[in-house]
C-alpha cells in the first residue's frame, strides 16, 4: 500500500488556474505561488459579494483517540463524492502547523486518496501565512519591550505583561524563559512565555476578520499588558496595528489548492481548537459560499470543542449557519472509548462498539440541540466487521442521525457516494435554518461557562477557582462581560480529564484561569492542564522525515 506522501507525489495535479476556472475565477485574478498554489486577493472576493450563498456543511467528529478518526480525510472525500455527483462543490480547511507535522499528529492535508495537494507544500511552509502571523505576533512583543526600554510612557507594569511571543514549532523549552537578561542595552529583564503560532491571538484574529479594516481594528484591541495603575494597555496604545497588518497583507488572502480529484479547496488559517477557536478563516468560508453550491468545511478536534466554537463563536461573527453537520466516527474509536487497548482494536468486538457509542451519542445529541440535521460518517477500516458496522448504524439511527459507512481513504470520492447522498438528503430536509446558540451574549460569564459545561460536555457542576473568578470580575468591570466564551480543554474527553473516556457523568469542570482575547473577541476559559506550547514526543515524526538529492520527500504524513 502506498503511503500518503507517495500517493500525493504521484498525483496528476491540474494547473491551479484550471481548478480556479471551475468556480468562475479567471487566471488574472490569482496571485500565483508556483504552478499549483495561488492566493485569491480580497478585491476579487469583494466583486462576488452579491452572488447567492451556497449550502454549508460542517464536518466534525467524536473525541479524538489514538485509533484515528480521519475528519479532514472525510471532509475531502465527501467533497470529491459530491463532485462526482455533478455538484459545484468546494472545501474550506485549516492550514497545518509545523509543530504537529514534526511532532506526533503529523500533517493535516487528509490521507489516502482523499487529500489536498500539493501535500508536502501545504504541510510545510505553504504560502508563508504562519510565518507572517509569527512575525506580526513577535513584532508586537518587540514593541512592548522596546517601549519599556525607551522610557515606558504608558507605565506598563513589566510583571503584568500578558502578550506572549510565539513560534510555529513544538518546543517545550520555551514555555518559561527570561528575556532582557543582564539589563542595560539588553533591555528590561523579565519573565516571558512562548506559545505555538496556532495558539496566538493573531492567528485567531486573522481567522475571524472580515476584511483588512476589521483586521486592523481587531489587532488594535489586543490587550498586551496592565499599567502600574491597573488599567489595560492595548496594541493600539502602542500604535502597532498598522505595522502588524502590513506583515499580514498577503496572509489575509485565502490560499487556493485542489484535492486529488481536482476539487477546489481554500486552505487558510490554522488555530488550534483545544486552545483557540479551531476554525479556518471567515474570509475563506464566505468566499467559498459565494463560489460554490456546496461548501464543505471542518472544525478542529471533537464536536465538543471545534463544532461548539464554530457555531457559538465563528457563526456569530460571520452571520452564517450550517445546513447540515457530519460527525466522523470509527468502530475502532468506539471500541477505544469502551476501554479496549489500542493493540486490540483490530479484533472484532460488537459489544465494545455498543458500549463505546456513548461518546458519539453525546455529540449527536449536541448537534440536535443546535438544530442542525446530522449525518454520522463511519470512516471504514479494513478490520471493521459487517456486524460492528451494523451495530454502529443501528445506534446512530436510534439517536435520530443518518449513518453511512465511507471508504474515502482507500477509494477517494467513489468511496463516499452513499455518504454524499445522506448529506444531500439532510441539506434538503433543513427548510427552517435558524441559529440556536448554547448561550446568549447577555448571559453572565459564569452562566455562559455553565451552559457550555453542562449542555455540551455533560458536566454536573462547574468550579471556578478564586483567581479565575477575580479575573472574570475584572474583565466584566472593564466592559468585556458580553463576549463569547472559548474554552481551552483537553480534546480527548468530554470532560477536563483526558483519561475520562466514553460519556463521563457527575463530573465537575474546574476553571483555573481566564484570559482576555479582546482582539479575537472572546474570553478564553482554561480548564485542566492545557499548555499553549506543546512538546515533542519520545519519537517525533521529524526523526522519520528526509529528503533525497532530487528533492523527493519521505516520511511526511
Amino acid at each position: 500500500m502506498l503511503s500518503d506522501i507517495e500517493i500525493a507525489l504521484s498525483a496528476n495535479m491540474l494547473p491551479i488556474e484550471e481548478v480556479a476556472s471551475k468556480i468562475g475565477i479567471e487566471r488574472d485574478e490569482l496571485e500565483f505561488y508556483g504552478k499549483y498554489k495561488a492566493k485569491l486577493p480580497l478585491g476579487n472576493i469583494e466583486k462576488r459579494k452579491n452572488n447567492p450563498d451556497g449550502k454549508l456543511v460542517l464536518v466534525t467528529a467524536m473525541n479524538p483517540t489514538p485509533a484515528g478518526e480521519g475528519k479532514t480525510t472525510v471532509s475531502i472525500g465527501l467533497a470529491q463524492a459530491l463532485n462526482k455527483k455533478g455538484k459545484k462543490v468546494m472545501l474550506a480547511l485549516r492550514e497545518p502547523s509545523l509543530g504537529p507535522v514534526f511532532g506526533v499528529k503529523g500533517g493535516a492535508a487528509g490521507g489516502g486518496y482523499s487529500q489536498v495537494v500539493p501535500m508536502e507544500d501545504i504541510n510545510l511552509h505553504f504560502t508563508g501565512d504562519l510565518h507572517a502571523i509569527t512575525s506580526a505576533n513577535n513584532l508586537l512583543a518587540a514593541m512592548i519591550d522596546n517601549h519599556l526600554f525607551q522610557g515606558n510612557d504608558l507605565k506598563i507594569d513589566k510583571d503584568r505583561i500578558i502578550w506572549k511571543r510565539c513560534l510555529d514549532m513544538n518546543d517545550r523549552s520555551l514555555r518559561k524563559v527570561t528575556v532582557g537578561v543582564g539589563g542595560g542595552l539588553c533591555g528590561v529583564e523579565r519573565s516571558e512565555i512562548f506559545s505555538i503560532t496556532a495558539a496566538s491571538e493573531v492567528m485567531a484574529i486573522l481567522c475571524l476578520s472580515k476584511d483588512m479594516e476589521d483586521l486592523k481594528d481587531r489587532l488594535s484591541r489586543i490587550v498586551v499588558a496592565y499599567n502600574t495603575d491597573g488599567g489595560i494597555v492595548t496594541a493600539g496604545d502602542l500604535n502597532a496595528q498598522g505595522a502588524m497588518a502590513t506583515l499580514l497583507k498577503d496572509a489575509i488572502s485565502p490560499n487556493l489548492v485542489q484535492s486529488l480529484e481536482h476539487v477546489p479547496a481554500f486552505v487558510h488559517g490554522g488555530p488550534f481548537a483545544n486552545i483557540s477557536h479551531g476554525c479556518n478563516t471567515i474570509i475563506a468560508t464566505k468566499a467559498g459560499l459565494k463560489l460554490s453550491d456546496i461548501l464543505i468545511t471542518e472544525a478542529g478536534f471533537g464536536a465538543d470543542l471545534g463544532a461548539e466554537k464554530f457555531l457559538d463563536i465563528k457563526c456569530r461573527a460571520a452571520g452564517i449557519w450550517p445546513d447540515a453537520v457530519v460527525i466522523v466516527a470509527t468502530c475502532r474509536s468506539l471500541k477505544y472509548n469502551a476501554g479496549i487497548p489500542k493493540d486490540k482494536l483490530n479484533e472484532p468486538n460488537v459489544e465494545a462498539v455498543k458500549e463505546g457509542f456513548s461518546n458519539l451519542a453525546k455529540h449527536i445529541e449536541n448537534m440536535t440541540r443546535f438544530g442542525i440535521p446530522c449525518v454520522v460518517a463511519g470512516n471504514k477500516f479494513l478490520t471493521d466487521t459487517d456486524e460492528e458496522i451494523a451495530m454502529m448504524k443501528k445506534l446512530c439511527e436510534e439517536k435520530g442521525a443518518l449513518y453511512e459507512a465511507a471508504e474515502i481513504f482507500a477509494k477517494g470520492g467513489e468511496g463516499g457516494l452513499d455518504l454524499a447522498d445522506a448529506v444531500l438528503k439532510q441539506i434538503e430536509s433543513n427548510t427552517n435554518k435558524t441559529p440556536k446558540f448554547t448561550y446568549e451574549l447577555t448571559d453572565s460569564v459564569e452562566e455562559k461557562i455553565n451552559k457550555i459545561a453542562k449542555n455540551i460536555y455533560g458536566a454536573k457542576d462547574v468550579n471556578i477557582l478564586p483567581e479565575a473568578a477575580e479575573k472574570i470580575k475584572g474583565f466584566v468591570d472593564a466592559g468585556f462581560g458580553d463576549l463569547p466564551i472559548c474554552v481551552a480543554k483537553t480534546q480527548y474527553s468530554l470532560s477536563d480529564n483526558a483519561k475520562a473516556l466514553g460519556r463521563p457523568e457527575d463530573f465537575t469542570l474546574t476553571v483555573r484561569d481566564v484570559w482576555l482575547s479582546a482582539g479575537a473577541g472572546y474570553l478564553v476559559v482554561l480548564t485542566g492542564a492545557i499548555v499553549t506550547m506543546p512538546g515533542l514526543p519520545p519519537h517525533p515524526a521529524a526523526l522519520d522525515i528526509d529528503i533525497d538529492p532530487d528533492g523527493t520527500i519521505h516520511g511526511l504524513f
